[in-house]
């Protein structure tokens, strides 16, 4: 019987191949929109797997939105030829639900190249933690993440470092109660089963900034 980190781990996957053709078919160019390059995004990712169903909105940011959080809704930039920006994708593939982000660097900056090899080398560091612990408050995790910002020189850009992630829909909370989530106000252990018995699976999400540059990135997959 296929379990659900199986499930999840094959979600991801195939949120992995999305990228990577997004990438071979050369759709991140200087002067495309931000919203052209989500359309063209969701149109590939119809063509590739009928998806036409994402558990949270569409992410793509560049240039001076990189530095905003998820719940904004900037203006919408065009891509730039020295340019950084971030996705961040929530498709559902047959009910399963992947959260997947990362960034991509046009051209040599190398302030900006710096930044995505920080923030993936940070993400590792953070799992790789994590998975040293038994017990860990979602606020705890989260202090953790802000200290690695630090550590590593940058800001922190979201609300959140992480929430559950499982079948489509998951577990969910009213408004303003962050016990899903890693976040400041969640005081709940990360290790307990949920309602029923089961054992709940994590996205980690990271996203720095560096306010002097007015640069952001983003990376994001599943933690546990």
């Amino acid at each position: 019987m296929t379990t659900t980190r199986e499930k999840l781990v094959e979600a991801e996957a195939q949120a992995l191949e999305l990228f990577k053709v997004i990438e071979e078919r050369g759709l991140i160019v200087p002067g495309k929109s931000e919203k052209q390059l989500n359309i063209d995004i969701f149109n590939l990712a119809f063509e590739l797997y009928r998806i036409d169903t994402y558990w949270h909105k569409r992410i793509v940011r560049a240039g001076a939105n990189t530095l905003r959080p998820y719940d904004d809704n900037p203006p919408n930039l065009i891509l730039q030829e020295d340019d950084i920006l971030f996705l961040d994708l929530g498709p559902i593939f047959e009910e399963w639900e992947a959260d997947f982000g990362r960034t991509y660097v046009l051209g040599n900056d190398p302030a900006k190249l710096k930044l995505k090899r920080d923030i993936e080398q940070a993400w590792y560091e953070a799992k790789a933690w994590f998975l040293q612990q038994t017990k860990l408050t979602g606020a705890e995790y989260h202090q953790y993440i802000l200290e690695l910002a630090a550590k590593y020189g940058y800001g922190y850009g979201g609300q959140l470092a992480g929430h559950l992630i499982g079948h489509f829909p998951h577990e969910k909370l009213e408004p303003k109660n962050y016990g899903l989530y890693v976040h400041p106000e969640n005081h709940n252990d990360m290790f307990l089963p949920d309602a029923n018995g089961h054992k709940r699976h994590w996205i980690l999400e990271i996203h720095f900034i560096d306010a002097e540059r007015q640069i952001g990135g983003f990376f994001e997959q599943l933690l546990t």
